[in-house]
């Protein structure tokens, strides 16, 4: 599998051809759609695709997402589509997620072994 051509996405900021992350939640973001990428789940040009079509949807709303929030939610309909992970899968993980959240004390980082 070759390396994704970075320059393909619509949005993504990089500096010598790396992305540049805000949060540490992005890099995690970012490194789920390489991990299923070179699983061969998608192609890249799928991938793109999806990506190109979040953001404009998001725009066209007048855009209030940042651009890893439209990753994540492109990340979830091309998991929908390509049928990677049933709605109960995923009702289940955004579950753990909440849950994880309210029992992690402010300022430390989430973590999903957290989760009641």
């Amino acid at each position: 599998m070759s390396t994704p051509d970075l320059h393909k996405l619509p949005g993504i900021t990089l500096q010598d051809d790396e992305p540049v992350f805000s949060e540490p939640w992005e890099a995690q973001a970012f490194s789920m759609v390489i991990g299923l990428y070179e699983r061969g789940m998608f192609t890249w040009n799928e991938w793109a695709d999806v990506l190109s079509t979040v953001i404009a949807d998001d725009t066209a709303r007048n855009g209030c997402k940042s651009y890893y929030e439209l990753w994540l939610q492109a990340l979830e309909l091309l998991t929908k589509q390509k049928s990677l992970l049933s709605e109960t899968e995923i009702s289940k993980r955004e579950k753990a997620w909440q849950s994880a959240l309210e029992a992690t004390p402010h300022g430390s980082p989430i973590e999903l072994s957290n989760a009641n």
